[in-house]
């Protein structure tokens, strides 16, 4: 007789506690939902073909009937993912990639807020006679990556920019708000003047007055928008806690590249060429973590961590999955989704997501059914369709090693983004000088050069001076 694993085993009980009248439907679908054996009969349910470039976002909408996506291509899609059909396409009128669209809850998906790599923040208004109407609601000075819709409000949405700043956003109002400017720590806790390059923003479900900002440095920063708009005449930037692993503290060679809230208020952080973990509400550092005791630090408790992907080439996505997010969810460059359990941290599936890099991943609201995007021009499905418990790969031990490797050998050679900025800086300011002293063709046209070399490492003008209009850089999907 075939050996019946730990987890079917788990799964035919709850269908006897069910039909002994042990256990409620509605325990019933959740524990069946979260098991570890449906998880692992995951397999891919279908694609959606219709970008001409890579898809940089998906988003179900609050009731999990739609999905709409976001893409190199400056279109955004409106599907029906049960029947794999577009119902809507429409040009965003942003003048670069998309990074994020998103469906505003309790306007019957009629409004549909993005934002891009031009710095602006838009919205799409969808007609009753299928004419989509869509005007600027903002601006940021860069790049914006991620948008945070108030649970539960047609209206209140915020936007986390490159240029640091925080916007908030109510579409019966005609401007947004800007609340601050988001500011690195010093070692005397006083105001820098160094802003940070925003990747994240999310809103704690079970209290939407906090919302936490994540980007150029280790430190996740909650706040609370009711202390934002008192203080919004000085715009000064306090949050009410902090987030870092410990051995990451003082630390600047990692940052942030994503955020996400469980139903429980835990905060998953997901870092650049580190690892993922995860924050219960007691581990927080304070408002102020610089300079933290020795004898504190001990005291903390150490975040749960998530570690065999990589995460490095773009900027990733982390998730929760399951009805009571029993899980986490990653992307990563070497092309798989990884799923670890969220107590334990241990890896339960592996699957192929992209040939190239899996960045963003995005579980239906409601049942078992999970969004993926990456390199690739389409949107995968995935859903319980295995009749087979499927393992996790063969070679699994080899692809988390190169991972590891990847990371290792490129934390020896990293130069974080400030230092490599400074020293363009200091050499455009060489370059001028030069050209002021030596006015003649020649000497120009080497300026010229050296500005190229900018580009080589990934810099424009527009990344040197905030002053300057952004410009698009088809290369997005491979550059964090």
């Amino acid at each position: 007789m075939e050996r019946i694993s730990k987890s079917s085993a788990d799964g035919f009980s709850e269908f006897w506690k069910r039909e002994m009248g042990f256990s409620q439907p509605r325990n019933f679908t959740r524990r069946i939902s979260s098991s570890e054996a449906l998880v692992k009969r995951l397999d891919l349910y279908g694609r959606l073909n219709g970008h001409q470039g890579c898809v940089n976002s998906v988003e179900f909408n609050s009731t999990g009937d739609f999905l709409v996506s976001g893409s190199d291509d400056r279109q955004v899609m409106l599907w029906n993912w049960a029947t794999k059909t577009l119902r809507l396409s429409y040009p965003s009128g942003h003048l670069d990639n998309v990074f994020q669209a998103r469906i505003m809850p309790f306007t019957d998906d009629c409004k549909i807020v993005s934002a891009a790599a031009d710095g602006q923040v838009r919205l799409g208004q969808l007609s009753e006679n299928g004419q989509v109407e869509t005007k600027r609601l903002g601006k940021h000075q860069g790049r914006v990556h991620k948008l945070a819709v108030e649970p539960g409000s047609p209206y209140i949405f915020y936007s986390s920019g490159k240029d640091g700043f925080v916007q908030h956003f109510d579409l019966r109002s005609n401007h947004a708000t800007k609340l601050f400017c988001c500011s690195s720590f010093t070692e005397n806790n006083k105001q820098s003047s160094r802003s940070l390059r925003l990747n994240a923003i999310v809103i704690d479900p079970r209290n939407p007055n906090y919302f936490t900002l994540g980007g150029s440095d280790v430190y996740a920063r909650v706040y609370d928008i009711r202390k934002c708009q008192l203080d919004a005449s000085s715009k000064q930037d306090i949050p009410i806690n902090t987030f870092c692993p410990r051995h990451l503290i003082e630390t600047y060679d990692v940052h942030i590249t994503a955020l996400d809230y469980s139903n429980t208020s835990e905060l998953l952080v997901s870092y650049n060429d580190e690892l993922i973990y995860l924050f219960q509400k007691n581990m927080g550092l304070g408002p102020l973590p610089l300079p933290v005791p020795h004898e504190e630090l001990q005291k903390l408790e150490g975040a749960q961590v998530y570690s065999g992907h990589r995460n490095s080439q773009t900027v990733k996505g982390v998730s929760f999955f399951g009805p009571n997010d029993e899980y986490i969810l990653s992307g990563s460059d070497c092309g798989h989704i990884f799923i670890w359990k969220k107590r334990g941290a241990k890896l339960v599936r592996l699957m192929v997501g992209d040939r190239h890099i899996v960045n963003q991943l995005e579980p239906h609201p409601h049942i078992p059914v999970l969004a993926t995007c990456g390199i690739e021009k389409n949107i995968k499905l995935w859903a319980p369709m295995s009749h087979d418990i499927l393992p996790l790969p063969h070679n699994v031990e080899e692809i988390i090693e190169s991972n590891r490797r990847g990371r290792e050998d490129h934390s020896q050679v990293t130069l974080t983004p400030d230092v490599i900025m400074h020293v363009l800086r200091l050499h455009r300011r060489q370059a001028l000088a030069y050209i002021e002293r030596r006015y003649n063709r020649a000497d120009i046209e080497s300026d010229d050069e050296d500005e190229g070399a900018a580009y080589l490492l990934g810099f424009s003008d527009s990344d040197v001076s905030s002053e300057e209009s952004v410009t698009g850089d088809s290369r997005e999907c491979n550059i964090s």
